[in-house]
This record gives C-alpha cells, structure tokens and sequence, in this order.
C-alpha cells in the first residue's frame, strides 16, 4: 500500500480508539470495549481495518458513532479501490448527509468505474447534485487575494471534474454528443489529461476523428509538459494509430502534435496570468517574489528591497505578547534608524483585515503594516509573534518563535549584525 495512504489508514485507526473511551455518554461501555478489540485485532492492515469495522456494525447497528464508522470504511475502501464498498458505504453517508460533495464524488467514480448502463445512470443523480454544490461555492467571498485565488482554482478544477463524470456516465449510456460536449467543457474550465482523453474518446465514438486526435494529442503533450510518463507513450501509441486510421500514415502527425503542444502551452499560460491577476503570488516561490498588501491599499514587492536585510515581525491584533513586544521592536528599529540597508516590516496575520486598520488608530500604531498574503505559510510561521530576519540575498538569517522581553532588543540586534556580516555591539554601547 502507499506509505502515505498507510500513514493516514493508521491515523484513523488510531484516532477511533482514542475516541471510544472518551465518550461515555455516547458509546455504552459493551461497546466500546468492542471497537477498542476491533481495531486492535486489526492490526495495520487496511483490509482488515474494513472488516472490523463491518463486523461492530453488524453488532451494533445502532451505533451512535454509525456515521462516522460508516465514512471510515468508505475511505479505506477508497484507498483500497473497492468500489463495491464505496458505493455502499457512501450512499448510507449521502442518505444522512446529501451535500457531502467529496462523497458524491467518490461515490459517482465507483459507479462509473463498476460500468453499466445502469450504474451510469445511477451515477447522474450524484453527479448533477456534485455539479450542484460546486456552482454555488463559485461566488463565495474570499478574505483575501490568495484566498480568492484558491478558491477560483479549487472551483475550477471541481467543475471540471464534475463536467468530466458527466461526460463519462453520458458517453456510457451511449449519447456520444452530450458526452464529447461535456468533456470539451471539463477541457475548457480546467485544461487537464484526463478531460482531454475523455474528450478524445468520445468524439472519436461520435465519429468526429479529426477532433478526438486533436485532443488525443492535446493529453499526450499535457503529459509531456508536466512530466513524462507511461501514460504519455500510451496516449502517443493511441494516437498514432487513431491518426494512421484516418489518414493511412503518421505523415503530417508531427506538425499536429507542435501544434497541440503550442495551443496547451499557450492554455496554461493564459491560466497562469488569470490566476496571478488575482493574487500576484500565486507561483512565488521565494520570499523575493512576493508582493505584500499594505493596510492603505499600497503595495510592495519585496523584490525591491533586494540588497537589504529584512526584519519581519509576524503579529495580529489578537496577540497578546504582540502588543508587549512593539515598543522593543521601536527600540530596535531606533539603532538602525540611520541604515539604509535595514528595513522592518510589519506583517498582519488577521484573517479579518478589516480590523487592522482600526487597531492600529486606536492603539496609535504608527508604522506601515502590510500583510502575509501567503508569505506567512511559505516562510512556515506557526505561531505568533515570530521576528524572521532575511539577509541581503532574501535568505532566512534567524528566526525567533515567541521573545524574552528582557533580552529581545538585544537579541533582534545582534541577530541583524550577523545578517549584515557585521561584529556585534559592544554591550556597553546597546543603550
């Protein structure tokens, strides 16, 4: 099994016996005692970590833990690719829960893959509901730029992946021109393998050759772009033979493929920029990169302060220690006040921006705030206040979680030296 499906089947596991014991109120002790064995006996195998499962259930059909049971046995049999189980499994969780779109999704892929008429058929109902509840997250508000870019991007891979099972459980049933429709959709809303093989199977059943070899050759260079694999020379032997079929020989196949590759290039470009007119730091990769959003609406990149070493104060208008800390960090700031090789930053944490501003009026916070805009993740802040400080090539010199009120001053001091490549000062001149 994967390492990290296993990791993740063990958590579960794990975490269901933790859980019996702490519910007394909810799980008779009979049964707890049951569940504990179980998953005991059990051991670390997926297979049988299913089967315990089912077996307490049989027992206790009752459970007032049934559901969630239920959506552990339905993830295992995903990870083990049993559809029977997930589909089974999955429609007891729907009848409980219908919105839950992760489950309508795996329940939808077992069908189709179990194949037949009649699961594709069942499939519709899960799939148009999916389809549902993607849409309607479409105009969800975002607090932030890389929140909105998130989202957009989350939602258009979710349509595409729900136009792609439609198109799927259409071409089953045989309408070959709603399934090729579908899947030129799923193409269009997320440039994919998969929807552009989808998209090729279809319209090559509907007779369209010419189009499904477009989009054959579209898969085979989207698999190129990212990164060439088996499925890649599949795609390229299904192409060759799809294209000698319809012309007799592979002669002219070269230039259709160049220009597939430069009509995916140019899709995935136009997605880039789309992504990055939302959050500008969409594809940063280093703390250079990144442009940071000011309180007044300004905006910086830190590509313009290359040269300079970076003092980075990661707080929020919720932290206590933040506000101790402030007047230590005017300190500092005042021994580098003549350099203009040292620049401090302020970055707001708040997932609520819009009371910043008003903190920083009514504490009389002078200094410009901006926030992380996804810096904060990239850089690995886990807790607030933590002062990171970049030296002149935009590397992290030092790092300090948490401060010593009595030694931080000269402590953030000494650290900006070092960045600077420079002796520490004599403690008898810190004051």
């Amino acid at each position: 099994m994967n390492p990290i499906r296993l990791a993740a089947f063990c958590f579960c596991a794990a975490a269901l016996l933790a859980q019996a014991p702490t519910a007394p109120a909810e799980l008779s002790q009979t049964e707890q005692d049951s569940l504990r064995q179980a998953l005991s006996e059990a051991g670390n195998s997926p297979v049988d970590f299913v089967k315990a499962l089912e077996s307490h259930l049989s027992k206790f059909p009752n459970s007032p833990r049934r559901i969630e049971l239920e959506r552990a046995i339905l993830k295992s049999s995903g990870d083990l690719k049993d559809d029977a189980r997930t589909i089974k499994y999955g429609e007891d969780v729907l009848a409980k829960e219908p919105d839950d779109a992760q489950v309508l999704e795996r329940v939808s892929t077992a069908l189709l893959r179990t194949g037949g008429k009649a699961n594709a058929g069942k499939s519709l109902k899960y799939i148009k509901h999916f389809r549902e509840i993607v849409q309607s997250a479409v105009n969800d508000k975002a607090s932030s730029a890389r929140e909105e870019m998130k989202l957009r991007d989350g939602a258009d891979r979710a349509t595409a992946r729900g136009l792609m099972l439609n198109a799927r459980a259409e071409g089953i049933l045989e309408h070959y021109g709603q399934a090729s429709d579908l899947a030129e959709l799923s193409f269009a809303a997320y440039p994919s393998v998969d929807a552009a093989r989808e998209a090729s199977k279809w319209l090559s059943a509907a007779g369209k050759t010419e189009e499904a070899i477009r989009y054959l050759a579209k898969a085979f260079t989207i698999s190129e772009l990212k990164a060439p694999d088996a499925d890649g020379v599949s795609d390229r032997a299904r192409l060759g033979a799809l294209y000698k079929k319809w012309k007799g020989s592979e002669a002219g196949l070269g230039d259709l493929i160049l220009q597939a590759y430069d009509q995916t290039s140019a899709a995935f470009a136009a997605r880039h920029e789309q992504l990055k007119s939302l959050d500008p730091n969409a594809y940063a990769k280093e703390p250079l990169q990144f442009t940071l959003s000011g309180v007044e609406k300004d905006k910086l990149p830190l590509s313009t302060l290359k040269g300079k070493v970076i003092v980075m104060d990661f707080w929020a208008t919720w932290c206590g220690p933040c506000r101790i800390q402030h007047p230590l960090y005017e300190q500092v700031k005042d021994r580098f006040k003549t350099r203009g090789d040292v620049v401090f930053l302020a970055i707001d944490t708040d997932e609520d921006r819009a009371i910043v501003k008003p903190f920083l009026e009514q504490n009389q916070w002078s200094q410009k705030v901006y926030f992380e805009d996804g810096l904060g993740q990239l850089l690995q802040v886990s807790s607030i206040p933590t002062t990171l400080v970049l030296n002149k090539k935009g590397e992290v010199a030092s790092r300090m979680n948490g401060f010593l009120p009595e030694r931080f001053v000269d402590m953030l001091t000494d650290r900006i030296k070092d960045a600077l490549g420079e002796p520490a000062i004599p403690a008898a001149t810190k004051q």
